[in-house]
């Protein structure tokens, strides 16, 4: 990974090599993007925001949805502009065939706009965008007949569809997101959450803190305890609770509001796509 952010240094980039590892190990993490760019070998950190190794540890490559990207770039199909010291030409953008601006999504602010893009499924903006090519004319209604919603990496649940669509027809809307959580009878007559999915960027071990604060605080009544048994085989994040507990009460806690405001760069200029 070293000599990769040498490269990207060298001859493109010149300014800090930590933003530039940053930049590789987001593209090579499965709980940040939903279709990785990165095929990464080592400790590219983990959903519950542990730092990665150290870029001389680290081993890289292009993954092959990535090639994608860079289709047919030696063969003139894209502005070419010079480099920061002239020495090299790079492309203006890339000849993307995959539309990774809406499966990958995008998240930020550039010149005094946010943007805040969820990432979407590969194979349901594939249909939506050759039924657009066939019917550049379609509604909102008929481009959702494909694309239910957004993908996100971490799955869990969606709750309802007003919110997408005035996103999707507006650029402005909010995606209310819940944890996937089942309630568990223990032998003891108890129940327990078993969470097993969390909405999009929910750093996990903060989440369980963040439990434990309220708990403690007596802010939150009927947990008894919260522990993470998350493994290699996936996430399971379990909230023992009290004999009068209510299950449900404790997973409205869950509940977290996520706005999208999908702003596009279109010829040249900020704005709604």
């Amino acid at each position: 990974s070293a000599r990769i952010v040498g490269e990207v240094l060298g001859k493109y980039h010149p300014h800090g090599d930590a933003p530039v590892y940053e930049a590789m190990v987001r593209m090579a993490q499965d709980f940040s993007l939903r279709y990785v760019l990165i095929d990464g070998q080592g400790n590219f950190g983990s959903i519950d925001n542990d730092p990665p190794a150290a870029m001389r540890y680290t081993e890289a490559r292009l993954a092959e949805i990535a090639g994608e990207m860079l289709g047919d770039i030696d063969k003139n199909t894209v502005a070419l502009v010079s480099n920061f010291d002239d020495s090299l030409k790079e492309p203006a953008v890339l000849p993307a065939k995959l539309p990774n601006l809406l499966v990958n999504g995008s998240s930020g602010i550039a010149v005094g706009m946010a943007t805040n893009i969820p990432p979407h499924n590969l194979g349901e903006v594939c249909d939506a965008s050759a039924y657009l090519i066939d019917n550049p004319q379609a509604t909102t209604d008929e481009l959702m007949e494909f694309i239910q919603g957004p993908d996100f990496p971490t799955a869990a649940v969606i709750l309802g569809k007003e919110g997408i669509k005035n996103a999707y027809a507006t650029g402005q809307g909010k995606v209310v997101i819940r944890a996937k959580a089942d309630v568990v009878s223990t032998k003891e007559g108890k129940s327990k959450l078993v969470i097993t999915e969390l909405p999009y960027q929910v750093n996990k071990a903060a989440l369980v803190e963040k439990i434990a604060g309220l708990v403690k605080g007596r802010k939150i009544a009927g947990i008894a305890e919260v522990r993470d048994e998350s493994d290699r085989e996936g996430m399971r994040l379990i909230i023992e609770l009290r004999k009068e507990a209510q299950p449900q009460q404790v997973l409205n806690n869950l509940y977290k509001l996520t706005s999208a405001i999908p702003l596009a760069v279109r010829d040249e200029s900020p704005g709604i796509s």
